[in-house]
């Protein structure tokens, strides 16, 4: 089991989100929780430098993405470090 930490500022960025965004990302953390980071069966997911990784939460114009990091991978820590439309992603 690992635990997800969503930290204050990408929560305020997560309530300006559409609906059908903010379910798919609920369902992502749940997944992460229990199956780790690692999410391969994601759309276009991939691992990204240093410990992090993204995925598509929903495709189209605009296209929104979760970026998420192993915090410590001793404890089974996750942090969700961005939520939003891919324009903005940071990597």
């Amino acid at each position: 089991m690992w635990t997800v930490k969503v930290p204050k500022r990408v929560a305020k960025q997560i309530e300006g989100l559409p609906a059908v965004v903010q379910k798919r990302l609920r369902r992502l953390v749940s997944q992460i929780e229990q199956f780790g980071p690692v999410r391969g069966d994601w759309p276009n997911y991939s691992a990204l430098t240093g410990n992090c990784h993204h995925c598509h939460l929903k495709k189209g114009h605009p296209t929104y993405v979760a970026v998420w990091q192993v915090a410590d991978k001793s404890i089974r820590l996750v942090e969700v470090v961005y939520v939003g439309t891919h324009e903005k992603a940071p990597y």
